[in-house]
């Protein structure tokens, strides 16, 4: 039992915690101090007693994660971090949510030492541990040996009432149930209370009843501030290694501050001067000074510290050993570690010819994944219940499933959101190489995690099939129009569109070898020509985004008239063509088309397939200027999607022809003319640009 002195001791570092953070959103005047000031005495347990970590290794690969799902408590983990010794000193503390700070007011990954992943958009952090829970358990699958756990680290999360509204949370909560995932621990803060008041007004859920049903370990702690019973859980849930864990932890948001404390004026607001005067008077705190840290609260710290440090550098003795006991293993494992791919990976890429006929890039792309896999171990993903129709299956690959944790095969259900932000989890183990599949229209539903994963510039690899109203039957409410121009507008993600097989296998390596964010692969699901131009020219022009695929020879090569093209007959003059054609995807067939026959009309012509925007503007100017050239300016862009965006490369002189409003359910054949997308209507649409007919 623990004796009034020791608790004095303890509840000296919790109040220590508790008004750090209060403090930094007094000065701040801005951001959450309630969840902070109530889960003191759980952090205070967990960060001193069972998690594993090393200040001065914060990517020690076999730490326990530590994932804050409510981010809006982030004042909470600046103070831990802070009392624990990571690189956060308390000039940051005290420029909490300021411009170039390292405490902003959502936790962001990448930005402050010892953050395993962003969080704030409720829900997101809950989905990621589940993916990080995934990558442990294929971590030691994969090179875990007796007497060498390598990998043998868990995942901790704090969630709210608001994360367990999110649907996310559910989605993600039942696969890690069904994976039976149990390095998974969360806390679930039960303080009754969110934003717009008691959570009694929209939230009646048993929240220990629905994750039982969900097959997970249920504890329940009537007070957290009942220290015996809140480490009992804490140990309880530890020791579980067959089912993810969820401790029900029944706060009081705001504790100790007089007429806030379990009201939602606590939640989202700083408490003001008299109320953090009451607050701190209530636990006998001296009112000044104000980031108060006793040295006992740093001392208290201290044996978490030496035993991480301790844990890191047998881990590091072991690595050494394993590397002598296991070369081909360590051969894999250390080129991860590096964050570097293995050597020569690319040689397995397929190559692609026009007498394979006509083939859907999907299809391509399941048959990059099959070929590339073998190289590339470190692969592994699947889909949202669509992985036949996405074509993401590894063959002759276990699934990944309780009994079977080195499956590379990923089943998520029809859980799009839990899937989107599972990837993050597993691409944030720097381990894994993971991609998703899912229709292009369903991306909509993980917008969140693919935003965030383009936030921490996270290699996750989307597959978007089912690109356009082309897919058919399914009718306009699977045929995406916006999405494309909705993906590209995400500062930091790679969308690429390729035009047919060959197309696709470049589009794979880039992703691939694309370490600064994720890559959205965006493909067709019905057959589309392989021509030869593009499997001469593929491998070299889809990395830079867009490239001069053909200029068939105008009939009557050298003679033909510009028309009234401005700047057409200084372009002409020059050698350059009057029109400029841009396409992606099943669209450059039709422009391909088109392109010869605007040449047989005199047009002198130049098609360029644009796989990726994005990629083409990081090119030098100079390759974008002899790509498109500025004196050229009838320019027409084809797009089967909403036009937003294709301005910016055809000019005010130039035209898009895409899809304004939405689809119909018809074959897919019967689709083109109505929408304008045959070879005829593109040669004529050009034809009228310029001038010369209609």
């Amino acid at each position: 039992m623990a004796t009034s002195a020791d608790r004095a001791a303890d509840d000296l570092v919790i109040n220590t915690i508790r008004f750090l953070a209060v403090d930094m959103v007094e000065k701040a005047n801005s951001g959450h101090p309630g969840a902070p000031m109530a889960l003191a005495p759980l952090a205070y347990l967990l960060w001193t007693r069972h998690l594993r970590f090393d200040p001065q290794d914060p990517a020690w690969p076999d730490r326990d994660r530590f994932v804050l799902s409510a981010g809006h408590a982030s004042a909470l983990l600046y103070a831990m971090l802070h009392l624990s010794g990571y690189d956060l000193p308390m000039a940051e503390l005290q420029r909490f949510r300021q411009f170039g700070s390292k405490t902003p007011g959502h936790p962001e990954h990448g930005h402050t030492p010892g953050i395993e992943t962003t969080t704030g958009p409720l829900g997101q952090g809950f989905g990621n541990a589940v993916g990080m829970a995934i990558a442990q358990r294929k971590a030691a699958a994969a090179f875990n040996r007796d007497g060498y756990p390598l990998f043998d680290y868990r995942i901790w999360v704090v969630a709210s009432d608001g994360d367990m509204m999110e649907g996310v949370c559910s989605e993600a909560a039942s696969l890690a149930g069904h994976l039976q995932l149990g390095n998974l621990k969360v806390f679930y803060d039960d303080n009754h209370i969110s934003l717009d008041g008691p959570t009694g007004l929209s939230f009646g859920d048993d929240v220990p009843q629905r994750f039982a049903a969900y097959g997970w370990r249920v504890e329940r702690v009537a007070d957290v501030n009942d220290l015996e019973a809140m480490d009992a859980a804490i140990a309880a849930v530890e020791a579980e290694t067959e089912r993810p864990s969820l401790v029900a932890v029944r706060t009081i948001i705001g504790y100790g501050a007089p007429t806030k404390q379990n009201t939602a004026k606590a939640h989202g607001s700083p408490l003001g001067k008299e109320e953090t005067e009451g607050a701190k008077k209530f636990f006998g705190w001296p009112l000044e000074p104000t980031f108060l840290v006793p040295p006992e609260a740093v001392a208290a710290f201290t044996p978490a510290r030496e035993r991480g440090g301790r844990l890191r550098t047998a881990w590091q003795e072991l690595w050494q050993r394993y590397q002598a006991a296991f070369p081909a293993a360590a051969a894999d494992l250390g080129p991860r570690l590096a964050g570097k791919l293995p050597e020569g990976w690319h040689e397995a890429l397929p190559s692609f010819s026009p007498a394979d006929g006509a083939m859907a890039t999907r299809v391509a792309s399941g048959k990059v994944i099959n070929a590339i896999a073998a190289k590339l171990p470190q692969l592994c993903g699947g889909a949202a219940d669509l992985a036949s129709s996405n074509e993401t299956l590894i063959k002759g690959e276990d699934n990944f499933e309780p009994g079977k944790p080195g499956g590379r095969n990923l089943y998520f259900g029809v859980r799009e959101h839990a899937m989107g932000s599972a990837l993050s989890g597993l691409a944030l183990s720097r381990l894994w190489l993971p991609y998703g599949g899912t229709f292009l229209i369903f991306s909509d539903y993980m917008r969140p995690p693919i935003r965030l994963a383009c936030l921490m510039k996270l290699q996750v690899i989307y597959v978007f099939t089912h690109d356009s109203i082309f897919l058919g039957e399914d009718g306009p409410t699977h045929q995406p129009i916006s999405q494309l121009a909705s993906l590209r507008s995400l500062p930091g993600m790679t969308v690429i569109r390729p035009a047919e097989a060959c197309e696709t296998a470049a589009a794979w390596r880039t992703a691939i070898e694309n370490r600064e964010g994720p890559t959205a692969l965006v493909l067709t699901r019905q057959a589309l020509p392989i021509l030869e131009e593009t499997r001469e020219r593929a491998a070299a022009g889809v990395p830079r985004g867009a490239y001069v695929l053909a200029e068939p020879e105008p009939a009557g090569a050298g003679g033909s008239s510009v028309g009234t093209s401005s700047g057409g007959s200084s372009a002409a003059a020059a050698g350059l063509p009057e029109l400029l054609l841009l396409a992606t995807g099943s669209e450059v067939s039709i422009a391909y088309e088109a392109a010869k026959r605007l040449a047989a009309q005199g047009v002198r012509v130049r098609l360029v397939s644009m796989p990726s925007w994005e990629l083409f503007d990081r090119q030098p100017a100079a390759y974008r200027d002899e790509v498109l050239p500025p004196a050229v300016r009838k320019r027409l862009a084809i797009e089967a999607a909403a036009p937003f965006g294709w301005h910016r490369y055809v000019g005010l002189e130039g035209e898009v022809h895409g899809i304004e409003g939405f689809g119909a359910s018809a074959p897919a054949k019967q689709l083109y003319e109505p929408y304008g997308f045959t070879p005829e209507q593109v040669a004529d649409r050009a034809l009228r640009l310029l001038g010369r007919h209609g």
